[in-house]
């Protein structure tokens, strides 16, 4: 249950109906302080007494109560940081860059739409660096000595977005990667 929404939907309806709270106390045998301190956000009632509460209001539970949906996980920071910080990996392993966060995203994709599209955002990101990394090698045999400096961006510039975008997803749970092909599209809604 959301305390925020539970309290600010008891007073609506409270007020609505045109209780005052020993009213609303009375009609529900639940206590004037426990509806004060439902009113203020300092408790977190059992679901009993909002049944009571519902019942003396004449409202359904789910008036007073937004039930969140069970499908879907709460955003974990952990997992945002995983997510984008498991392309850190590739420094150490070959292709763990694109591997490791694609095993990620495929087991958290389903738990919440924002870790799917965030999953999607890194690997394709990591995808299109590893592409325009292996392109500056193969450089090498049309511009010789150019391609240390193009290969050295490519990484300066993959680093600097990565470390960008995980401080953006922890702080605001946003990420924004530029210069990535979208290989894996968005799902349709």
């Amino acid at each position: 249950m959301k305390n925020q929404s539970l309290k600010e939907n008891l007073v609506y309806q409270r007020k609505l109906k045109g209780y005052t709270q020993e009213e609303l106390s009375d009609k529900t045998t639940v206590g004037v302080r426990t509806i004060q301190r439902i009113e203020k956000g300092e408790v977190n009632p059992h679901l009993q007494t909002v049944k009571l509460l519902a019942a003396g209001l004449d409202v359904e539970v789910e008036d007073l109560i937004v039930l969140d949906d069970p499908k879907e996980e709460k955003i974990q920071r952990k997992w945002m940081l995983l997510i984008h910080a498991s392309p850190f990996f590739g420094i150490i392993i070959p292709f763990a860059n694109i591997l490791i966060p694609l095993f990620v995203w495929i087991s958290k994709a389903d738990d919440n739409k924002i870790y799917d599209a965030h999953g999607r955002a890194v690997v394709n990101f990591h995808m299109s660096i590893t592409l325009y990394f292996i392109l500056s090698l193969l450089i090498f045999f049309i511009i010789p000595g150019f391609n240390f400096f193009i290969t050295g961006l490519i990484v300066l510039f993959s680093i600097i977005v990565t470390v960008r975008n995980i401080m953006s997803s922890l702080e605001h749970g946003t990420c924004k990667y530029p210069l990535a092909i979208s290989f894996l599209k968005p799902k349709a809604a």
